[in-house]
């Protein structure tokens, strides 16, 4: 079975570990990193160019392509691949806008009745300023102070876009995953990111300082 990995972080890294554990699997990686390499081919391939992707796969006769990053999900790379016929792991343009758009999944929130941080219409101390769009897990800031909420302001004008102001939720932050074809829902375990750049959870986010799974305090 021939897998096409698009992506080229940790998470793809550990994507391609995972899915070589099968015998079967010959992986192939677009464009993969030095890890991705020890597993499996990697070609130079940009995540968000479609067009050379789906030339890509088809070259390589491909069975399946698995799309990691969220970028292309957001681009559409997915619908465009499923529209020639290929076999894809991962949402279209339209459910990838959850993750592409803050303000976006808020309202989807809202109307399913899911609990959500409150909006605020003016930036206050404490508060959680965001970059709508994607930033690489580092659009977020969290403003407990006057200087921090300025620096925060500062920082997030100098991304594309525009921003989303909430409330400031104290706690542990624990994600839930499911996988889903439209029809069924499979659960995965719960997984804990830690995203602050210095120990004790301290300084700027990043894109991420290392998760685990399960979370013990889930068990």
């Amino acid at each position: 079975m021939k897998v096409l990995l698009v992506g080229s972080g940790g998470r793809e890294h550990a994507l391609a570990w995972k899915l070589t554990q099968r015998p079967d699997v010959e992986l192939h990686a677009a464009p993969g990193n030095p890890g991705i390499a020890a597993l499996g081919q990697c070609h130079p391939v940009r995540a968000e160019d479609g067009e050379a992707l789906l030339g890509l796969a088809r070259s390589l006769h491909a069975d399946l392509v698995v799309i990691g990053p969220e970028g292309p999900l957001v681009a559409g790379v997915a619908d465009e691949l499923r529209h020639a016929g290929l076999a894809v792991f991962g949402p279209g343009r339209a459910a990838a806008r959850i993750e592409g758009s803050k303000s976006f999944a808020k309202d989807v929130m809202r109307a399913a009745g899911v609990p959500t941080a409150e909006s605020l219409a003016v930036a206050r101390v404490p508060c959680v300023i965001k970059a709508d769009g994607l930033a690489a897990g580092k659009g977020v800031f969290v403003c407990r102070t006057a200087a921090e909420l300025d620096a925060g302001l500062q920082a997030a004008a100098a991304l594309p876009g525009s921003l989303v102001i909430e409330e400031l939720l104290d706690g542990e932050e624990v994600s839930l995953f499911a996988l889903s074809d439209g029809r069924t829902i499979v659960p995965l375990a719960a997984a804990q990111d830690f995203k602050r750049i210095g120990d004790g959870d301290l300084g700027p986010n990043t894109g991420g300082m290392g998760s685990y799974s399960p979370v013990p305090r889930l068990a």
